[in-house]
């Protein structure tokens, strides 16, 4: 889905830096490490994964309602054979192989037919393997997921399979439910709507069931196409035919574009002239991918972004926003500022320091102390350093030298 600590002497009501926040975060997992924690993190980790069996299930569904009556006669027509083959007493060896080629091919039929179904079992065999013992290889596995989920919706189709075969993770993946929206979404970035249309028509009962308007805009830029066109009688016909149905329910927006076969392509009128705006067709792209994605269960927004912005919302305050935030803070680049961008900042009751030398935290048992230049340590870590070098300290990060005379004890409320 990369910061330094302020030259800290800060006082107890600083905000936590992101650097402050992570490695606390890092201690906090390091501790807690046992099989119970493990478990823990487990049970928590597999409630994110609704998408990963909801679209599955959803195109199962789909499948079923489309090949329901073709599976129906696929496999009449199998047993059909097998009981003419098995009544015949005179079916000579040729016959016999060629009629159980024809049974084979037809049962592969039927068997690619429940594909979908086949992939919900292979994805429900993957969470019922996680467990405490294999939980970093199954982590692995779902970053791959997560990779090849954003691959597929950036429309790196060739990337994402390789990504995939090199995994074995075929089954565990939606790159042909990604090919099938790309093909409607290149259709409206050309100004085509008889792909969208015909996707409409594969899932109308479904569109119907969740209120949607999607197949009523597609009429609607077409018949405006029309009227740019200047093409008005067979506006008049189209309208009649494919947007009367939709008066009862959506009345004044069919008022507004009947208009303009008043006003025409030309008119100046801003009610009027943004139908014949490019933009609609980025419009229709927008509310194609909300449909597609509220059909089969994702998420708008790709799964990187989203695990990307859990974390950054524990890094992000008002310091990684500030001229000196160093380039080991993630939000210290434009990409992660843009993705953190509408998340809050990350709430802290209280401020936490660790040290940039042990990483371990600092508290009233091992206090922070301040060098001459500002910057603050441990006082485990200062001390070691001291006892190496005849009691001489070396900032880590300015190289400046001193006697641990010379540090100053910092409180922490």
């Amino acid at each position: 889905m990369e910061i330094d600590p302020l030259p800290n002497g800060s006082g107890s009501n600083a905000a936590t830096s992101p650097e402050t926040a992570a490695t606390t975060t890092a201690i906090t997992v390091a501790s807690n490490t046992g099989p119970s924690s493990k478990l823990s993190h487990l049970t928590e980790s597999l409630k994110l994964e609704h998408q990963f069996l909801r679209v599955p299930f959803e195109h199962f569904k789909k499948t079923i309602r489309t090949n329901h009556r073709t599976v129906e006669k696929e496999v009449s027509a199998v047993i059909s054979s097998v009981t003419d083959v098995a009544d015949s007493d005179e079916i000579s060896k040729d016959d016999a192989i060629l009629s159980l080629t024809s049974l084979v091919s037809r049962l592969q039929g039927i068997k690619r037919k429940n594909l979908q179904a086949h992939r919900c079992r292979a994805r429900l065999d993957h969470l019922d393997s996680a467990d405490s013992e294999n939980l970093s290889e199954w982590n692995n596995v779902r970053l791959k997921r997560i990779l090849v989920d954003y691959m597929s919706r950036m429309s790196y189709y060739d990337s994402a399979m390789k990504l995939a075969d090199s995994s074995n993770i075929q089954e565990l993946v939606d790159i042909d439910v990604f090919q099938e929206a790309k093909k409607v979404i290149d259709g409206l970035r050309n100004q085509e709507v008889v792909p969208a249309l015909a996707w409409c028509a594969d899932n109308k009962s479904r569109l119907k069931k969740s209120k949607s308007k999607f197949e009523f805009q597609l009429r609607l830029q077409e018949f405006v196409e029309l009227v740019r066109a200047e093409n008005y009688m067979h506006a008049i016909s189209y309208a009649q035919r494919y947007l009367s149905p939709w008066g009862a329910t959506h009345l004044k927006e069919l008022q507004r574009v009947m208009a303009t076969l008043a006003v025409r392509s030309h008119t100046e009128c801003a009610k009027y002239k943004v139908l014949f705006e490019p933009k609609q067709w980025g419009f229709l792209v927008d509310q194609f991918k909300q449909e597609f994605c509220r059909l089969y269960g994702m998420t708008l927004e790709p799964l990187l972004n989203i695990y990307l912005q859990a974390g950054l919302s524990a890094l992000k305050t008002p310091y990684c926003y500030e001229d000196d935030c160093t380039k080991e803070d993630p939000l210290s680049q434009d990409s992660f500022r843009k993705l953190a961008m509408p998340l809050p900042y990350s709430k802290q009751h209280q401020s936490k320091l660790v040290c940039y030398i042990t990483k371990e935290l600092m508290d009233t048992e091992n206090p922070p102390q301040v060098l001459p230049n500002g910057y603050v340590y441990s006082t485990k870590a200062l001390k070691e350093m001291a006892e190496k070098n005849n009691g001489k300290i070396t900032c880590p990060r300015t190289g400046l030298v001193c006697s641990y005379s010379d540090l100053v004890k910092a409180y922490i409320s």
